[in-house]
Parts: structure tokens; sequence; C-alpha cells
């Protein structure tokens, strides 16, 4: 008697064989930041012990970007998010043991290169979504990971080490902090990104010669301390920095 995975395998299979190109899929590691840790958002297969990266496969009728756009959109509901690709990964038997025990024509039993994306969205706004694969789907934090199966260990790895790259040369923020946030609430998201103490003065110096920050009239009220002032992102030059970088590194 065939489990209930395997049915909605042979259907979902049937249903990607007439709409979804062969040989390609997508898979997202989505990072969220909830103030005090780095997020990542997993799902967990149903009657599966481990949990993946959310993902799935290039629809034949549209670009690779706007694939990975609609499967991020099916998971989290947030459509406006920042979506980097950083690389492809395609060694032999990538999904071989996941897939063994069901139909060997099974369309998720092909080899496929899967294209990596990273993407970076507001905690707070996000609320996951299971489909009909999952039966969870939970953000975990970056430092306490459960088991990842296939090879999604070794493209979570590679998003992050790739998001820690790219703060030497475009900035991050815009997309996983509130609107209105303090200079010591940027710098603990760096220094939790990057996984290492920064320089107070030398953070305030670099970020604010960057051009990336509009200083408000406002201050964070409550606390012992003398209120910090209140930051947005100017969106302008946010989005210059990240189209064209800045030289400075960490």
């Amino acid at each position: 008697m065939r489990s209930e995975l395997a049915d909605i395998l042979l259907k979902d299979s049937e249903i990607n064989i007439e709409k979804s190109l062969p040989s390609i899929s997508i898979d997202c590691v989505v990072f969220g930041f909830d103030t005090a840790s780095l997020k990542v958002l997993l799902t967990k297969v149903k009657e599966k012990d481990g949990w993946l990266l959310p993902g799935g496969y290039l629809h034949k009728s549209e670009n690779l970007e706007d694939g990975a756009y609609r499967i991020l959109e099916s998971r989290t509901g947030v459509s406006e998010i920042y979506l980097q690709q950083f690389k492809t990964f395609g060694k032999l038997n990538r999904s071989n043991d996941f897939f063994s025990e069901y139909d060997k024509n099974l369309w998720h039993k092909r080899r496929f290169l899967s294209v990596g994306y990273y993407a970076l969205t507001n905690f707070a706004k996000v609320e996951p979504k299971i489909d009909y694969l999952s039966e969870a789907c939970e953000w975990k934090n970056i430092n306490e990971l459960p088991q990842l199966l296939m090879d999604h260990q070794e493209i979570f790895d590679a998003a992050l080490l790739e998001l820690r790259k790219g703060l030497n040369y475009r900035p991050v923020g815009l997309n996983l902090l509130p609107e209105k946030f303090t200079m010591p609430e940027l710098q603990r998201l760096y220094e939790i990104i990057l996984d290492k103490p920064l320089n107070r003065g030398n953070f305030y110096r670099k970020m604010t010669k960057y051009g990336i920050l509009n200083k408000l009239k406002e201050t964070r009220k409550g606390g012992a301390h003398k209120a910090p002032n209140l930051y947005t992102f100017n969106a302008e030059t946010y989005n210059e920095a990240l189209e064209n970088g800045f030289k400075e590194a960490w």
C-alpha cells in the first residue's frame, strides 16, 4: 500500500511533467532577523524526519527570477523581498536518497541542477505557509539548525557565506529591520550576520559615510541610558549602493 506522500508525489510528478522545465530547480535560503538572532525559513516534508529549504521547479512559461519570487511568496506571503542569486548546485545524485523508495519514473527522481537564491525579509511581516507536500514551515535560528536533507546544508552554508561576503560591498538592513531603527540595532544586525563584534565608533563612521541613512528627529524612548536617535534608509542611495556597491570591507 502506497503512503500518503507517495500518492502526493505521483500526482505532483504528473503536474510538473506538463508545466515545468526539466533539469532546473530552485532552492531559496530565506533569512529573517528578529532583533536578537538571524533565522532561516525551513520546511518539513510529510513522512520525513529532516528539514528542507523552500524550493520548487521552474515553470516553462516563466523567467528564472520570477520562479524564485513565486516560490518565496507561496511560503512567506510576502511579494516585496530582496532576492540574490548566489550559486548553482549540480552534484550527481543530489536527491537520490530522499526519493529512493518511490516510483523510478517519478519527476522528482530526475537529475536537477538547482539555482540557489538567498532572500532577506522582515521577520515580523512573514507568516510561514505549508503546502501540500509539507507538514511544517518554520523559522529556525541559524545557530541551532535541525538536520537538513539532500544537499540543503551545503546550500545553506554557501548562502550564509555569500551574505557575509556581500556586506563588504553592498548594504543590508532594508529588508530585515523595521522602517525606523537605531544605530545600535543596525550594528547588532551586522554583528549577528558576521558572527563577530564590531567597534561602535568605526561602525557609525562607516555607515554615515556611505550616505544610505536618514537621521530622524526622533529617538527611541525608554531605558536607563540616553535615548538613541532613530534612522531610516535612504531608498535612493541604498538602491544605488546595491547596484554599484561600495568599497570598504568590515
